[in-house]
């Protein structure tokens, strides 16, 4: 009798100490119970499929509106250099939707879409059991393509390659009229020339100066004039090393880079759809395109890069056409 209940109490240590392992569960990726992230919206492109140009448009400033390289624009429109442009033309834009759902499709970006959980057996030989929680898994999303916005030319320095980027909408040619019928056989042979639109005389610069309040763009003693017949196109102001370059006008920055030959590190201001500025040789540039500044506002610090020595060049230009910027600006302070 005393056998058989050391038998049992045997069995039962032996059943006790014996518990099963747990079971695994597999969340590894592509398993069916595996959750799956919701579908990722489709981007939409803010930018229209057209354009149609206004007064005062340039195909330079229409691409650094819409984030496009205004050669580009000149290249689906079949528009040859000087790459004039009409008021009332309308403008196809490259679509870039491609490009997104390009993005949108990259394998990288798909296999970082699920993680799967590996859950282990745990082991229970110990008699404790522990709490275990496996770290989430987060998916880095993909950044989304950056746009880039239009460059000015990259060419060497001429007349033409500074002032191609900003020809300015003009008026629809007119269309010609039919030659009117004349009584005689003279006449029948000869067709009437078309009627010229007689051409509107332009401004004065001190007429056309009205709206802008012109400053200095910095202190110091003017050591080159300016010379419409020469390649004086501005005028040079004299000056020291990191002096400080400004604004003379309030305006939209609409280049800024050192790709021009002939004005180093330079800055174009546009005040408006008829004037611009333009300072060059400058040792470091404040500012960048796009950039909304103010009259008197620093854009840039004095330098000498690009010629023989400190000073700054400056020019207004009215519609594309360099003036003598004393006939604009206030008496010389400096």
């Amino acid at each position: 009798m005393r056998f058989i209940a050391i038998f049992i109490s045997s069995l039962l240590l032996i059943s006790c100490s014996s518990t099963p392992r747990a079971p695994v569960i597999d969340r590894a990726p592509g398993s069916p119970s595996a959750p799956k992230p919701a579908a990722k919206a489709t981007e939409k492109d803010w930018r229209p499929d057209t354009y149609t140009v206004k007064k005062g448009d340039t195909l330079y400033s229409i691409g650094l509106e819409y984030g496009y390289d205004y050669r580009e624009i000149a290249q689906t429109n079949n528009i040859p250099a000087p790459y004039t442009i009409y008021i009332g033309q309308q403008l196809k834009l490259k679509d870039s939707r491609a490009a997104v759902t390009a993005a949108a499709s990259d394998p990288a970006a798909g296999e970082a879409e699920s993680s799967g959980v590996v859950i282990t057996p745990l082991d229970m030989g110990s008699g404790t059991a522990e709490n275990v929680q496996s770290a989430p898994t987060t998916a880095t999303a993909a950044a989304p393509p950056l746009i880039s916005e239009p460059k000015a030319l990259r060419e060497p320095y001429s007349e033409q390659a500074l002032n191609a980027p900003i020809v300015q909408a003009k008026a629809m040619p007119a269309a010609t009229p039919p030659a009117t019928a004349a009584t005689g056989s003279a006449a029948a042979q000869t067709a009437a020339p078309a009627a010229q639109p007689a051409e509107s005389p332009k401004a004065a610069p001190a007429a056309a100066n009205g709206d802008i309040a012109w400053a200095w763009p910095a202190t110091g003693k003017v050591i080159a004039g300016f010379n419409e017949g020469g390649n004086a196109k501005g005028i040079d102001i004299g000056g020291t090393t990191g002096q400080p370059i400004k604004a003379a006008a309030p305006g939209k920055v609409i280049y800024s880079g050192s790709d021009l030959r002939g004005y180093g590190k330079l800055v174009i201001v546009k005040h408006n759809a008829t004037y611009l500025s333009v300072y060059a040789h400058n040792s470091k540039i404040l500012v960048k395109e796009g950039e909304q500044v103010s009259r008197g506002q620093q854009i840039a610090e004095m330098g000498s890069t690009d010629t023989d020595r400190t000073k700054l060049h400056f020019e207004i230009r009215r519609q594309g056409k360099s003036v003598d910027p004393a006939s604009y600006l206030p008496a010389n302070p400096g």
